[in-house]
């Protein structure tokens, strides 16, 4: 019995996708039901050993032209029919039909997965559109899923993909993404422009009003120096120009009004 066999029964076993890691722990749990030799031997493999028996069975089923292949996904390595197939293997399940995304589904997707975590309002900003709709069908369907909240001013919702997006197309990470390091790289237009300065300062709370024209030090030594030339010395009384409001009346006369002394 070769090693590459028995890993090639595990993974066509397994309900799930298995990662090297979880062969390796099968194989070393197996010495507990078994005293054989040979079992003791594998239990000795390590993940690269194991990796390289996967590498060999991809290699005979591509050559041999089988009906399935190997296929790591993001939660491991599993035996999977042929695309070229589909067409066949598609009548056995009649009642599961492919559930195709429409294409502003697809468009959001594609928003979330190259730039998350993403709030709802960058992305109606890169669309143009309200995605209420579509976003509640893409969480419904498990392929987008609530990161966190965002440190904005409001704290909206932030999404991102999950391993079901990762599964739904075929990829082992986000890195396999097509050109996912140009596009990353693209500035895209965001609903929460950056703050600066200081949110309670007076240009902040009153942008209408005009800022206060500051005084420097030469210019208010000057003004001081003025002021004090035009004061009179000290001890002398203030010189002011003649003023013909401010000059006083004359007394009345006293001819027209004079007192009548006689009895």
């Amino acid at each position: 019995m070769l090693l590459k066999e028995v890993i090639e029964a595990l993974i066509f076993a397994s309900q799930k996708p298995l990662t090297t890691q979880e062969i390796v722990a099968a194989l070393r749990s197996a010495v507990d039901d078994s005293d054989e030799e040979s079992v003791r031997a594998m239990a000795e493999t390590t993940e690269a050993e194991a990796g390289a028996c996967i590498e060999q069975l991809q290699f005979e089923y591509r050559n041999e032209h089988r009906a399935f292949q190997m296929m790591e996904g993001a939660d491991g390595w599993s035996i999977v029919t042929r695309p070229d197939y589909a067409l066949w293997v598609r009548q056995l399940y009649p009642e599961s039909k492919p559930t195709r995304l429409s294409g502003p589904a697809l468009e959001t997707l594609a928003i979330i997965a190259y730039r998350q975590p993403v709030t709802r309002a960058d992305i109606e900003v890169v669309r143009g559109v309200a995605v209420d709709g579509v976003m509640q069908s893409l969480v419904e369907r498990g392929l987008v899923r609530i990161a966190g909240r965002a440190e904005v001013p409001g704290r909206p919702l932030l999404y991102e993909t999950t391993q079901v997006f990762l599964q739904h197309f075929g990829l082992r990470s986000l890195e396999e993404l097509p050109n996912v390091e140009e596009l990353r790289r693209v500035r895209l237009p965001s609903s929460t422009p950056p703050i600066t300065g200081d949110l309670f300062s007076p240009a902040a709370l009153h942008p209408d009003e005009p800022d206060e024209v500051p005084v420097t030090m030469p210019e208010a030594e000057s003004a001081a120096s003025e002021a004090s030339s035009e004061l009179p010395p000290a001890g002398e009384p203030a010189l002011t120009e003649p003023n013909a409001e401010s000059v006083p009346a004359e007394p009345p006369s006293t001819e027209d009004h004079a007192p009548d002394l006689h009895p």
